[in-house]
């Protein structure tokens, strides 16, 4: 119990610039933990809605009646995303260039790496500001380090005799500055690694997926030609 009184303590006794340090250093923790949390629902459902979506696209579903499931819904992420984009532009444009194969499959894969690009885009938010949190507030909190620490030489420089009291309370304020930083970016920096390598993967699946749907969607446009 004392050592708790001891550190609200030093928190309370700090300087203006070490206490702002701090509340700064917590305030980016906060916020990650936040974006943590969120992100990690976010790629989770988005790893078990590419899986679901794969096991039925493959179960030799017709796609005019799996588009049409897609399209009913209000709004569509994930692979439902991208194979809607591609189907979508597909049927439009296999309506108007009947006899070109190459400008169909054309439009329809520029339409699903926009729909890749965007879906990337929406899994990648706020890791930006997590590889952030990670990489400066160790260096947030050795400011208020060395600020805490330089405040207690210069105290130190105005008595006629120093003692081992007179500094410790100076320096154990201040390295609690680092200790925050430290508290603020260790876990910043977990949750950005595992993120970035959950949306590397699930960016991987989308790509190999544009590319098998591409070549159904081009064997489509062949063999209708070819009826024809």
């Amino acid at each position: 119990m004392s050592g708790e009184i001891s550190i609200l303590h030093l928190l309370l006794e700090a300087s203006i610039v070490v206490q702002a340090v701090m509340l700064i250093l917590v305030g980016m923790s906060v916020a990650s933990w936040s974006m943590i949390f969120k992100r990690k629902k976010v790629i989770k459902e988005a790893i078990i809605d590419a899986k679901k979506f794969e096991d039925k696209f493959w179960s030799g579903v017709d796609l005019s009646k799996l588009y049409a499931e897609v399209s009913a819904r209000q709004s569509n992420i994930g692979m439902e995303a991208l194979f809607k984009a591609g189907f979508k532009e597909f049927a439009r444009l296999h309506k108007s260039s009947r006899q070109q194969p190459a400008a169909v499959m054309e439009g329809a894969q520029r339409a699903m790496r926009v729909g890749l690009s965007r879906e990337v885009e929406r899994l990648e938010t706020n890791l930006p500001f997590l590889a952030t949190v990670g990489s400066i507030s160790p260096y947030i909190g050795l400011f208020g380090t060395v600020w805490g620490i330089m405040n207690s030489f210069i105290a130190l420089g105005a008595v006629q005799q120093a003692t081992l009291a007179m500094v410790a309370p100076g320096i154990a304020e201040a390295l609690i500055a680092t200790a925050i930083g430290l508290f603020a970016a260790i876990p910043a920096v977990i949750a950005y690694n595992k993120f970035s390598h959950q949306v590397e993967l699930l960016e991987s699946s989308y790509a190999n997926f544009v590319e098998e749907f591409s070549n159904i969607l081009h064997r489509q446009s062949v063999n209708s030609i070819e009826a024809a």
